[in-house]
């Protein structure tokens, strides 16, 4: 069966994107350093990528304007504006926790949840994501949008690895 895999980096304490919905602090400690990435080992796992629509509207206006930057896996981006789909990019309307769980039961590899916030909450609330990678970067936002929410029971993990490079810490789990 697929893993569902969450594949984010986050402020050291603790949030994804600053007040402002902005991720242009998400760098090393030092600028003109090379940082080691473990992106390229991880998607070759992946075949299909979830995430919101702020995290593909971030994407598609800041991030990467005029080239989609998954276009070698299928997309699926969870909205409630119509959306005229592109290639290998489905807008959806559904549950991520009901997506994933049908997406799950495809033959494939892994589903990557890319953001955000709320989606990787629900995945959470209902145990459904399979392992954690998180890079923490070397600083401090003290406001903006939080990673982990409250949740209604406990999620007990395995460590799986860490290394760090340029002051970033990726760090990975797993469900027992």
């Amino acid at each position: 069966m697929r893993k569902i895999v969450l594949f984010i980096a986050m402020s050291l304490d603790g949030y994804i994107a600053d007040r402002n919905g902005k991720v242009d602090w998400l760098a090393g400690q030092d600028n003109g350093v090379d940082t080691e990435d473990s992106y390229g080992d991880f998607v070759k796992n992946i075949d299909t990528v979830i995430m919101g629509w702020t995290t593909y509207y971030q994407i598609i206006t800041e991030l990467s304007p005029g080239q989609w930057v998954y276009d070698n896996l299928q997309s699926y981006v969870i909205t409630h504006r119509e959306c005229t789909p592109k290639s290998n990019v489905t807008f959806v309307s559904e549950n991520p926790c009901t997506l994933v769980n049908k997406l799950r039961q495809k033959d494939g590899k892994d589903i990557w949840i890319c953001g955000g916030a709320d989606i990787v909450h629900q995945l959470m609330q209902n145990n459904l994501i399979d392992t954690y990678y998180i890079s923490i970067i070397p600083t401090l936002l003290g406001d903006g949008i939080r990673l982990f929410n409250a949740t209604d029971n406990k999620i007990d993990l395995r460590f799986i690895s860490s290394k760090s490079s340029n002051g970033i810490i990726e760090l990975a789990y797993e469900k027992p």
